[in-house]
Order: structure tokens, then C-alpha cells, then sequence
């Protein structure tokens, strides 16, 4: 197989276009058409990672983090990232990274998150706004059920948990055919009048494209009729930071240790504790503090996530409990993402989790 599959798979999951706009997810280095040797998957790309790589014959490196996330003018040495790129070059090894598109994506790391703490009933909790578009074509009426199920099958009509999810009205549509043309019914030069089948339906932004290509594929008009409408509707499937339950209330203290266990974090920064009992949890991997007003709007009695700003805890202080595990503690069980990801698709690949903790920050 090919590195290009590998990363197909992954972004089956987690679609580059769900990435925030300052990201830089997808390929860093090196050429997806080369056959995979075997993958190693990281949170972060560090020299001892690439060595790493090299050591079990990997030319294929799964970061989190991007390697390459701020632009560079020179690739000198003078700092991790351009010897990083160096290596990897050198040794011809691709990097990709899956990143804030993998943060926003459902059963993404958030979801992992909340599997490890033991979450039930899980929403996202700061759903994406404007990634929606309706989607309307016109098809004869003997056409309808085989083009519908063809959009269906491209991605189409998923609205939350629902699929095949479509408006359907009946009418009757006219055209007259030019010379030259070759029309599916109809006579050329006569007006012609079909019952057709209007199909309403909606799909993520991203798959326009591909969504017209199948079209002109499938339609058993010469030149289609169809439309594409912008969306507001808020995105419940993708988007920032989890909402889940507890199955048993616990104390603040007692879910605090338990966290900290299960993550494995030297401390865990908090603020005050109330007495109350934690059942509502909310959490985002990484640099989460921004989902706070959303999370006291959602009646949490926690808020878990890597970094918090200073001043947040006193702003917060009497409306939830806020638990600072670490950036690198939130998210190190996407590794375990990424492995049962492609694992899935690809049993015969030389698959491995790094054995390199890349935390920069350590306790003393």
C-alpha cells in the first residue's frame, strides 16, 4: 500500500477542511505516492521521534501537533523544527499531521477524552457554524430512487445521528433540446415537458466538489439542473470541546484524583473547590480555555483542559470547578486514536506508538 492510502483513511475520519482557519494540519514533508514501510504515530515531531522512526523502519510519521506550524525562512539547524525537516528529509520520511480537523471531528480526540474519564450521553459542546450547504436537483421521476441513494452513498442527508436524510416534491420540468445535444428524453427542437422529482438534501461544504463530479456521473440529464444554498445551522456532529455525563456523581476531590490517575499528569491545576458534587462534565484537549463561557452556559460542574489563562480562575471561580491537566496529558491518547484508526483499515501495516514522551514541560 501506498502512504497516500494511510492518510486517505485518516482523513475519512477527520477531513482537512474541518481544521480552524490558524492551523496547519495535513502533509509537513515527503511524498505520499511511495510505498509504506510501517507508520509511527506521536503527538509531537522531535528529533529522537524521527530517530525513532528510523530505528523500526518507518517512512511514515502521525503527528498531532503540526512540525510546521509558524512559516520558516531557512532551514539551518538553528532550531528543532529545521532539523527536524532536515531528518526527515534526509531519511525520506513523510510527515503528516492531523491536528484541529482531528480536535473538530466526531469520534475524534475529544471522544477519546471523554472515554478515558468514563463519559456518558457526549454532545459537542461549541458545535461549527457555516459548514452545512442544501443541496437541490431535479431528476425524472424513474431517476429519483437512483440518484438520491448514489448522493446518499457519496456523503448526502446526514443530519445528526440520521442519514438518507432528504425532501422530495413532484412537478414537471420543460426544456427543449438544441442541435447537437443528446438528450435523455425529449425530441431535439420540440418543448418537452417531464415529471420530475425535486431532491433537497444537505452535505458538509467540503464534499462540493466531489458531490458535482458524481452528479455528472449519475444524472441521466445531458446538462443537470442544480443548486447549492449556504447554511447557518450549526454542525452538531463537529465542532470544539465535549459535554458528557458520569453514570455516578462523584466529589470533587475524588474525580480530581481520579483524573489525575488516568492521565497521568504530575498535577493537576485547579480552582476552588465548593463542595459540589461532578456529574456534568465538559473538556477539550490542549488549549481549551476558550470553551469556558460555553461551559458554564451549559450548567458543567467541570470544565477539564490542558492551559488555562491566569485570570480565568478568578473570573470562574464560583461557576465551575477548573481543571488544568496539561496540554500534553489532555491529548497523548490520540496515539491510541490514530492506531485503532488505521489499524482498522490496514491489519498487515507495521503500525507502532511511540515510546517517546515528547512533553516539554516536566514537575519538579
Amino acid at each position: 500500500m501506498k502512504i497516500k492510502d494511510v492518510i486517505g483513511a485518516l482523513e475519512m475520519i477527520a477531513p482537512l477542511p474541518l481544521q480552524d482557519g490558524f492551523d496547519n494540519a495535513g502533509l509537513q514533508t515527503g511524498l505520499t505516492d511511495a510505498e509504506v514501510t510501517g507508520a509511527l504515530l506521536c503527538l509531537d515531531v522531535t528529533e529522537a521521534v524521527l530517530d525513532e522512526a528510523v530505528s523500526l523502519g518507518c517512512n511514515l510519521v502521525i503527528s498531532h501537533h503540526p512540525l510546521l506550524f509558524k512559516p520558516i525562512k531557512s532551514l539551518t539547524g538553528a532550531d528543532y523544527v529545521s532539523r527536524c525537516l532536515m531528518k526527515a528529509v534526509k531519511n525520506d520520511i513523510t510527515v503528516f499531521s492531523m491536528h484541529t480537523n482531528l480536535d473538530n471531528a466526531f469520534q475524534g480526540v475529544n471522544y477519546k477524552i471523554a472515554e478515558k474519564i468514563g463519559l456518558s450521553n457526549v454532545s459537542i459542546l461549541e458545535p461549527k457554524e457555516g459548514l452545512l450547504l442544501k443541496f437541490v436537483t431535479f431528476v425524472p421521476e424513474n431517476k429519483a430512487e437512483y440518484v438520491r441513494n448514489a448522493l446518499f452513498k457519496a456523503g448526502c442527508g446526514c443530519i445528526g445521528n440520521y442519514d438518507s436524510c432528504s425532501y422530495n416534491t413532484e412537478g414537471i420540468g420543460t426544456f427543449r433540446a438544441g442541435a447537437g445535444t443528446h438528450p435523455y428524453c425529449g425530441r431535439i427542437g420540440e418543448l418537452h415537458n417531464e415529471n420530475e422529482v425535486r431532491i433537497e438534501t444537505v452535505l458538509p461544504a467540503y464534499k462540493k466538489t466531489e458531490i458535482l463530479k458524481i452528479l455528472s456521473e449519475i444524472h441521466p440529464y445531458e446538462e443537470p439542473a442544480f443548486d447549492f444554498y449556504p447554511l447557518q445551522n450549526a454542525w452538531n456532529m463537529v465542532g470544539a470541546g465535549l459535554m458528557g455525563e458520569l453514570v455516578e456523581p462523584e466529589t470533587e476531590r475524588d474525580f480530581l484524583l481520579r483524573v489525575k490517575t488516568v492521565f497521568e499528569t504530575g498535577c493537576i491545576k485547579h480552582s476552588k473547590m465548593t463542595g459540589r458534587l461532578i456529574r456534568n462534565v465538559a473538556l477539550c484537549g490542549g488549549a481549551g480555555a476558550f470553551l469556558l463561557p460555553k461551559a458554564v452556559r451549559k450548567s458543567a460542574d467541570v470544565f477539564i483542559t490542558g492551559e488555562v489563562k491566569y485570570h480565568d480562575y478568578f473570573y470562574y471561580e464560583n461557576d465551575i470547578l477548573i481543571a488544568e491537566i496539561g496540554h500534553y496529558e489532555s491529548e497523548q491518547y490520540t496515539k491510541e486514536l490514530f492506531y485503532s484508526i488505521i489499524r482498522d483499515k490496514f491489519p498487515m501495516l507495521n503500525l507502532y506508538m511511540t515510546r517517546i514522551n515528547t512533553n516539554p514541560i516536566k514537575y519538579l
